[in-house]
């Protein structure tokens, strides 16, 4: 990990609750949450994180959703509202002051530098699409697309 050392077993269930932070980003995550899928109590959690990652459990989560943000703000066609709530801020004015202290500047004046200095942005419903996880089709057992051919195919 990053700094100080854990055992192992404190490693996997800190990776695994930092995994969980990374995947469900958008969505509203609490340190009680968090904490639960990594099977501690909130306040030994932020303990042991902080420790091994060097940085809070919800600055980390804060930063993860301010480094989708500055994605976002450069390359998709969508307001800074749109943005805020598409990275799971719910706050505008949180979204705001969190963005300046890490970035250094506004969402907006972040997206004004950058939008200046590439070309068109993608449309917002292709980006808000493209952030989200597809399902897996499955297909047909013994169809091209399936992995193992069909017991009963005797071909």
């Amino acid at each position: 990990m990053d700094g100080v050392s854990v055992g192992p077993d404190v490693a996997v269930h800190l990776r695994r609750a930092r995994d969980h932070m990374d995947a469900h980003f958008t969505e509203p995550l609490t340190l009680a949450g968090v904490a639960a899928v990594a099977g501690y109590s909130p306040f030994h959690f932020a303990r042991a994180f902080a420790a091994a990652f060097g940085t809070s459990p919800m600055a980390y989560l804060a930063t993860r959703r301010v480094e989708r943000a500055k994605t976002l703000l450069r390359t998709a066609n969508l307001t800074v509202t749109e943005v805020c709530h598409a990275v799971g801020f719910t706050s505008l004015g949180t979204f705001s002051a969190r963005f300046r202290t890490i970035v250094g500047v506004t969402p907006t004046a972040y997206r004004d530098e950058h939008v200046r200095a590439g070309g068109p942005p993608v449309p917002g419903c292709f980006a808000l699409a493209w952030g989200q996880p597809q399902p897996v089709a499955r297909s047909a057992p013994g169809s091209a697309r399936s992995e193992k051919p069909d017991p009963g195919d005797a071909s």
